[in-house]
Parts: structure tokens; C-alpha cells; sequence
């Protein structure tokens, strides 16, 4: 599906984001499980996939085309991956909030550092 080199480039930083991303969230659930226990593990976990699960969605719908004589469809597909990445971040939000005993400290914190990390990936690697 993906139709020229450009797009292909865009996608492989986009999932080199999500991938280190999904490292942090593993390394941070891990840290907070052997140091306050499982549901403030569990928190970490479900704040860092809130957020990461629409991006990974959002970096399959939006990478799609590339180039000049695309650009409609570039832009289209970017903003209908950012309303699909949007919705579904409010749903696991709130399936998360409704249905999981978190820990809001340790779930927010989570959750803000995953979506802060696309743009703090640049400066700490070079992707």
C-alpha cells in the first residue's frame, strides 16, 4: 500500500518513535514493579498504551503516500489519522479510567512522558 520511498522513510522513523516508546513504557513499568508494586505497574502500563496504540494507528494511516503529486492525499490521509488517533486515545482513556483501578500519579505521568516522547526522541537519538 505504501506508494513511493518517501512514504516508506516516514513510516520507518514513525515506528522507530513507537518502538522506542514502547521500550520506555516496559522499562518504566518494570522500575515501578519492583519498586511500589503491581497496580502502580499496572497504571505505568495502561497510561504509556493509551497512547501508544493510537499512535501506531496513526503511523499506519498517515504514512500511506508521499510526494508532490499526492499532496492531497497526504494531507488527507494525516488529518484522518489524526481524528482516528484522537478518538481512540479518548476511548482508551476512558475504558482505562472506567474500568481499571489505576493509580492517577503513576498513570498520568505515563501517559504525559509517551506523548511528550516524539518529541524528545530527536534530541536524545538521532533515528
Amino acid at each position: 500500500m505504501i506508494k513511493t520511498d518517501l512514504a516508506k522513510a516516514g513510516r520507518k522513523f514513525a515506528f522507530k518513535q513507537n518502538f522506542f516508546s514502547l521500550i520506555v513504557v516496559i522499562l518504566g513499568t518494570l522500575i515501578t514493579y519492583f519498586t511500589w508494586g503491581t497496580n502502580t505497574a499496572l497504571s505505568v502500563f495502561s497510561g504509556g498504551m493509551v497512547v501508544l496504540i493510537p499512535n501506531v494507528f496513526f503511523a499506519l494511516k498517515a504514512f500511506r503516500y508521499a510526494g508532490a503529486r499526492s499532496s492531497k492525499k497526504v494531507l488527507d490521509a494525516f488529518y484522518s489519522g489524526e481524528k482516528m488517533k484522537i478518538v481512540l486515545t479518548a476511548i482508551l482513556l476512558a475504558l482505562a479510567l472506567k474500568f481499571l483501578a489505576i493509580e492517577p500519579l503513576a498513570f498520568f505521568t505515563s501517559f504525559s512522558l509517551i506523548v511528550a516522547m516524539p518529541l524528545l526522541t530527536p534530541f536524545l537519538f538521532k533515528l
